[in-house]
Formats: structure tokens, C-alpha cells, sequence
């Protein structure tokens, strides 16, 4: 369901409750989507499927050999110089 802040602040508990009892509840700003209220179970649920940064880094496409030449060239090369003035 969606809520405008103005009606979502006035009824803040029963936007808890339906969060709970109905599902994520959407509080829009100027007429655009700012927030969803979720309940807790939900919340931690989200989490749990949440990659690490390495796992997710993994997940990605593969390197084709022509990148993986260009990325070991860059490499010994060494850091570039960079003029921060």
C-alpha cells in the first residue's frame, strides 16, 4: 500500500501494523516513492541472502583472454603519478 508522508506520519502505528500483517508498506514523497516500512521477519530474511563483496565480485561475467591481457599489462606497469595541485 502506499502512504504519503503527511498520512504516514498521522498513522505511523498503523502503517507498523499493516507492514507486519500485509506486507511492505510504501510512504511517498511529492508523489514519488522515499520509503518502504517492512516488518522485522522481512528485514532479516533480506539480509540473509545478502552476498558478501567477494561472493558477489565471483558472481560476475568472465574475463575473456584480450581483458585479462589488458589488466596484466596495466599491472606491471605500476601506479601512475597523479598531480593533486
Amino acid at each position: 500500500m502506499n502512504w504519503h508522508l503527511q498520512d504516514a506520519k498521522n498513522n505511523f502505528s498503523k502503517v507498523v501494523q499493516k507492514a507486519r500483517t500485509e506486507g511492505p508498506q510504501t510512504v511517498t514523497l511529492r508523489g514519488e516513492p522515499a520509503v518502504v516500512v517492512i516488518a522485522v521477519d522481512q528485514y532479516k530474511q533480506l539480509l540473509e541472502h545478502r552476498p558478501s563483496l567477494a561472493e558477489f565480485l565471483l558472481t560476475g561475467p568472465e574475463w575473456d583472454d584480450e581483458f585479462v591481457a589488458d589488466v596484466n599489462r596495466r599491472n606491471k606497469s605500476g601506479p601512475r603519478d597523479v598531480d593533486l595541485d
